[in-house]
């Protein structure tokens, strides 16, 4: 029976994911995690030193409802745009709105920055620059290009750039139109003085110093004039406006961050005036479109009284002047209060005509004119006409932040179209009552006429010019009450909107950059970043590094260990008996030991000694095992049956001319190919010449009975043997190993090798087979990669024990420092 049966040769236990592994891993790779940690942190350093700081201020508005204080009910001149809740969204829109910002940054002139050269980057200094540019805005200025401005006395001042192409873009405020302007290359310079006219093709204005300033020679500013459309398009994305709180819905709270306090604060309280300033012109809309009307209409019907005051001046300088009598007097005044009637009428008839075609032919609505100029008090006409300039003012400021085709645009189309045809509908009805008021007192002013028809004709002409001079006056005196009385409601008109808190920079507002935040970034990114990373390479990493991974790929046992060491030759036992890792071969001798009593051999046995690849200490492992056989007084002797690339003679001195290919074609005799070295009970056998079929060789029978003979004349037989993941001729060699090494390179060997091993270990191709580590580096802090919990007994004399027991080495400067970079 086998001395391994007792072994498992089922499938070893596969793992999805070692976190035990990779937790070991990165403890390995510490130093690696905190120099990363104190880059980040180093980074976040010069981030925190390089940003500028950022503030937020702000300001609080309140929208109310301001009634005006001289609307009686008989002021209807007067128009409300949907109460407080709805001028709230209406504002809270209007600040969002292009149109409004551009009046902002137009008035204040942000288009132009004033510049100072700080430690890390030119600094907005605004209005603590000593001089104040007044641009010509009908010429171009320069964009996107500091404009240097170096001062070489206190009146005096030359202005300099160095433009690196002969064309830039350049903005005319006036128009806010963009074009291309040659400018000078490389370095310009041109001196002025105070107040004097600058015309160059990138700067036109003027510079005043002001008057308290105090200017040296040399310093330095900056002017950066920069695209109109960019900057208000900067700060129509970063004004913020909402509820000041949800008791105070009409309060609401404006707020704008950037670089500068001094120019939040006067962005926000020139958002407010202008604001403040437009809601009111909104508010006088419609009595201003009333006085526009009235004026229109005062012109003709003044045109007419003075006509008729001239005409009836002429008729009393060539007609005698008379009196009439009370009972015609009396005909005349009725006839000129029915006639002051039709006027009225007929005013009001003109009115919705002109209202109609208005509607019909228009799509502006927002420049009707009040009903109540001439005197039409239907409320439902001015209910609709109310709401229509309602709806087409909220059309109007919806267009500013709407694409057009929006559902928005449609909804509000839909209700502006229902309330015109309920408008016009009215009108049709109106018109059609004022038609027949207008019939009745046509009958009654022919009745009345017909009574003052046999009065002589001058005085019957008398008494028309009088009529019609005092229509005209009434409709005058009409025209100039109703105008009155909307120049009253407008002059009265305050605000709906007022400033409660006007902004102000009384110190604090700081917002970023939010240091602390940076740094617990730094530390998060510094230690995650080099966490994935090591995830990654441990995910890809295919090679074995401990002992552990080997006991999960495969149930073949551990026979040993052994140390790196680095020698000029692989006699390391016979050179150096008292290292560490000649006492890993004397353990490894121990434990072949075992093996070899419980098969019952005592003399002849044999070693075989294989790997998965080229390179992983297979020759080194059988010329030390052979080694510490021989010097333990065992006859010994060393095959190199690695025909395919022999090695062994080199470290012996000896020519690889003759070997065991000799031997097994019959060429030479046992005797002239074996070769005794100067390692006492050591013999070896060389390879030879490569043969064309090692294989076959390998197989002979000359083979059999070499090793027959070997047998009988030496305690121990160490084969050394091609790759087993290479070729096949390592197969052939199996039935004459009593016991089999397979060696393991940590940090070499990959994992996918063993499972060519394992699946010859379990259909018993390879018996009585054994793991030797080769590499093995013991860490102190039992890091992952160099077998963490190894648990076998026989690796004795080597790490930290045997750092005090066995022979050092000494090693020179630049080794240490290679051995100490190589722990990073």
């Amino acid at each position: 029976m086998s001395n391994q049966e007792h072994i498992d040769h089922s499938e070893p236990t596969r793992v999805s994911f070692d976190f035990k592994g990779y937790l070991f891993k990165a403890l390995n790779l510490w130093k690696f995690v905190v120099l990363s940690i104190g880059l980040a942190f180093l980074i976040a350093y010069f981030i925190n030193v390089r940003k500028q700081n950022v503030y937020k201020l702000h300001s609080l508005v309140s929208v109310e409802n301001d009634q005006n204080p001289f609307f009686t009910a008989n002021t209807s001149i007067s128009f409300n745009w949907g109460g407080v809740s709805g001028k709230v969204g209406k504002i809270i829109t209007a600040i969002k709105t292009r149109s409004h910002n551009e009046k902002v940054v137009d008035s204040l002139q942000f288009y132009m920055a004033y510049l100072q050269q700080g430690k890390y980057r030119k600094i907005d200094i605004y209005k603590q620059a000593p001089f104040e540019f007044i641009l010509d805005d009908s010429k171009p200025q320069g964009l996107n290009t500091p404009i240097g401005i170096r001062f070489l006395s206190a009146n005096t001042f030359e202005v300099f750039t160095n433009y690196e192409r002969s064309r830039i873009q350049a903005q005319q405020y006036n128009n806010k139109s963009i074009y291309p302007v040659d400018v000078p290359l490389n370095e310009f310079k041109k001196t002025y003085s105070n107040d004097e006219v600058i015309e160059l093709p990138f700067l036109n204005g003027k510079i005043k110093i002001k008057s308290l300033a105090n200017v040296k020679p040399g310093d330095e500013y900056f002017l950066l004039f920069k695209s109109f459309d960019a900057i208000v398009e900067g700060y129509k994305n970063r004004i913020i406006i909402g509820p000041f709180s949800k008791d105070a819905s009409s309060v609401l709270k404006l707020q704008l961050s950037g670089t500068n306090k001094s120019k939040i604060v006067d962005y926000l309280n020139a958002t407010s005036a202008i604001l403040s300033r437009t809601e009111l012109e909104r508010k006088n809309l419609y009595a201003t479109n009333t006085i526009k009307f009235i004026d229109s209409s005062l012109a003709e019907v003044n045109a007419k009284l003075k006509d008729v005051t001239d005409e009836m001046n002429d008729f009393r300088k060539r007609n005698k002047v008379f009196d009439v009598s009370d009972e015609i007097s009396d005909i005349s005044e009725k006839l000129r209060t029915y006639d002051l009637a039709r006027e009225r009428e007929q005013l009001k008839l003109d009115y919705l005509d002109n209202l109609e075609n208005y509607l019909n032919t228009k799509t502006d609505y927002t420049k009707i004119a009040a009903p109540t100029s001439v005197g039409i008090e239907e409320a439902n006409i001015l209910g609709s006409v109310t709401r229509i300039i309602a709806l087409a003012a909220e059309r109007q400021n919806l267009e500013y932040i709407t694409k057009e085709g929006s559902i928005l645009f449609k909804e509000l189309d839909s209700k502006i179209d229902s309330e015109k045809n309920v408008l016009l509908e009215t009108i049709d009805a109106t018109k059609r009552t004022i038609g027949i008021q207008l019939s009745t007192i046509s009958r009654n002013i022919a009745i009345f006429e017909s009574k003052l028809s046999d009065l002589p004709e001058d005085q019957q002409e008398f008494l028309k010019l009088q009529r019609r001079r005092d229509i005209s006056q009434d409709a005058f005196n009409i025209y100039m009450s109703k105008r009155s009385e909307a120049a009253i409601v407008k002059a009265a008109n305050i605000s709906d909107i007022t400033v409660i808190d006007e902004a102000k920079d009384i110190g604090g507002g700081l917002i970023g950059p939010n240091k602390s935040l940076n740094y617990m970034m730094a530390l998060m990114m510094g230690f995650f970043i080099p966490m994935f990373l090591i995830f990654i390479i441990f995910l890809l990493d295919n090679t074995i590094h401990g002992s552990d991974e080997i006991e999960q790929l495969s149930n073949i046992p551990i026979l040993g260990l052994i140390g790196k060491y680095n020698y000029k030759n692989n006699l390391i036992v016979f050179e150096k008996p008292k290292s560490a890792v000649s006492e890993s071969f004397r353990a490894i001798r121990s434990s072949l030991q075992f093996i070899y009593k419980k098969q019952g051999k005592d003399t002849g046995k044999t070693l075989m000694i294989t790997s998965s690849v080229s390179g992983e200490g297979k020759t080194f492992c059988s010329i030390n095992i052979a080694t510490v056989y021989a010097l333990s007084g065992k006859k010994t002797i060393l095959l190199g049956l690695d025909l395919r690339k022999p090695k062994i003679f080199g470290d012996f001195n000896i020519e690889n001319d003759l070997g065991i290919v000799n031997y097994i074609i019959g060429e030479q005799t046992f005797e002239e190919v074996k070769y005794s070295t100067h390692i006492e009970n050591l013999d070896i056998i060389p390879s030879g010449p490569v043969p064309p079929n090692p294989s076959e060789l390998l197989m002979s029978s000359n083979m059999k009975d070499l090793m027959v003979r070997l047998r009988k004349e030496y305690d121990m037989i160490v084969l050394d043997t091609p790759p087993l993941g290479l070729v096949t001729d390592a197969l052939e060699l199996t039935q004459y190993a009593d016991a089999t090494i397979f060696m393991i390179r940590l940090d070499y060997t990959k994992k996918g090798m063993l499972s060519l091993i394992n699946a010859k270990y379990r259909t018993g191709e390879v018996n009585n087979i054994s793991f030797v580590l080769n590499f093995y580096k013991h860490k102190t802090n039992h890091n992952y990669g160099y077998g963490y919990g190894y648990g076998y007994g026989y690796g004795y004399g080597y790490g930290v024990y045997g750092n005090a027991y066995h022979e050092k080495d000494k090693q020179s400067w630049w080794s240490r420092v290679k051995n100490f970079l190589r722990r990073f």
